[in-house]
């Protein structure tokens, strides 16, 4: 139940950003008068169409749809969708218009600056709407983050990089990050070469190895929180319930050993499970100690403080240079990753997913925050993928324009088309490999 729902939040979440994208160089060829002969969601391989304005039944309700010069309908292939302008070299591969002279209404008669314009409408969609919808977000939930400067917790990756429990993180070369939960994948984004943390009274630089930049991707929880074991309060429920523990209690101590962080005492309870262990915690400017039971899962049933979650709330006229803000972050973020695909050394196109990796990613049960943050990130990701200068892609087509701009030169329609069919093999091979790894990451 649990996959079938997540599959459904991708299918709704992919088929709004599809809608707007097309919708942006729909509004761009009709702005320019240019003929679009069909407007769908996802593919309709084969002819085979879910629904279409040229259905009977539609015509017969809708009289006036005979005479739409677009065809809006839905697909059966849920992969995507398209908007097929007339006079165009596109994924339809339709060339049999190119043989006729070209037509006032078609792509290929307009100026380059308007084909241009066109070709860059899906893409300014997918970023106004990601815009948008941090914007909203922002104004209504506000925004919960940490510090990135709070105390780390490390893993042993962490440590042989030179990291110790504690830390803090200031800087990543000359930049300040930004937020706690960032501090992992940046380290690998930003190429980091040195990283300055305070160290108990101490500024220490250390020296980061390049080299270790796929084991950064793919090992998680270098940084954890490094959170105090405080007690906020002690459920009817719980076993330990009635053993004086009290709030703002701290455990400082485990079965004699000392657990100055709360994964050091997590460590112990879950080598001693089933037990009762003696407990040394401090209480205001005393230190108590106390018998603890715990469970048959290494835990001892209390609620804990976390102090290191800060919240943010913002009026609707500061959540739009904030929402402009993290929008702009997810970007350049974004275009960081793709570097790291396009280097193999660092194997970080391992972590290229398809449907499968993008499903993982949306929550077990409905949450519209989530789901628009996720909408947001997902929008600005379509918009980035398509501005990359690959035939088939928006951005190919847009370098095409600007070629002709600066030289006066159109491309062939032939080589337009040779240059379609290789996009369409490269976009190919990159789904392959989607696919591959999350079918790798599946069964391993």
């Amino acid at each position: 139940m649990t996959i079938l729902f997540k599959a459904l939040q991708v299918i709704l979440a992919l088929s709004v950003l599809i809608l707007i994208h097309e919708a942006g160089h729909f509004m761009w060829a009709r702005i320019f008068r240019i003929r679009v002969d069909k407007f769908f969601l996802f593919f309709d391989i084969g002819g085979k169409k879910l629904f279409s304005t040229r259905m009977g039944w539609f015509v017969k309700l809708f009289p006036a749809a005979e005479k739409w010069e677009t065809e809006y309908g839905i697909g059966w292939l849920p992969l995507g969708g398209y908007c097929k302008i007339a006079g165009m070299i596109d994924e339809s591969m339709d060339t049999e218009a190119l043989k006729q002279p070209p037509q006032p209404w078609e792509f290929r008669s307009k100026k380059p600056w308007q084909r241009f314009l066109v070709m860059a409408g899906g893409v300014l969609n997918n970023f106004i709407l990601a815009i948008v919808l941090f914007c909203a977000m922002l104004a209504i939930w506000g925004d919960n983050y940490i510090p990135a400067d709070h105390p780390v917790y490390v893993n042993g990756l962490a440590r042989e990089l030179g990291f110790r429990t504690g830390d803090r993180i200031l800087y990543y070369d000359d930049e300040v990050p930004s937020d706690f939960m960032s501090l992992q994948p940046d380290l690998a984004r930003r190429r980091v070469r040195t990283a300055t943390v305070l160290r108990g009274a101490d500024t220490l630089t250390l020296y980061i190895d390049q080299a270790a930049t796929e084991e950064i991707l793919n090992t998680p929880g270098m940084f954890d929180l490094a959170v105090p074991f405080v007690i906020e309060a002690v459920p009817e429920t719980s076993r330990n319930f009635g053993a004086g523990l009290e709030r703002g209690d701290r455990i400082i101590e485990v079965s004699s050993q000392s657990t100055p962080y709360l994964q050091d005492a997590q460590k112990i309870l879950r080598e001693h499970t089933s037990q009762t262990l003696p407990v040394k915690l401090v209480r205001g400017a005393d230190t108590v100690d106390v018998a603890l039971q715990v469970d048959s899962l290494g835990m001892v049933g209390v609620y804990l403080q976390n102090q290191a979650i800060e919240h943010r709330s913002y009026s609707v006229a500061a959540s739009i240079p904030a929402g402009c803000s993290l929008a702009w972050n997810t970007v350049t973020g974004y275009l960081r990753d793709l570097r790291l695909v396009a280097t193999p050394s660092t194997g970080a196109y391992k972590s290229v997913g398809s449907f499968v990796a993008i499903g993982q990613v949306f929550p077990s049960n409905w949450n519209w925050q989530q789901f628009l943050y996720i909408l947001a990130i997902l929008s600005i990701m379509l918009g980035v993928m398509n501005l990359l200068p690959i035939p088939a892609l928006d951005g190919g087509h847009m370098l095409f324009c600007l070629w002709e701009m600066l030289t006066g030169r159109k491309p062939s329609d032939r080589f337009l088309t040779v240059a379609q069919l290789v996009g369409m093999a490269l976009l190919f091979l990159l789904l392959f490999l989607a696919m591959g790894n999350d079918f790798a990451r599946i069964i391993h």
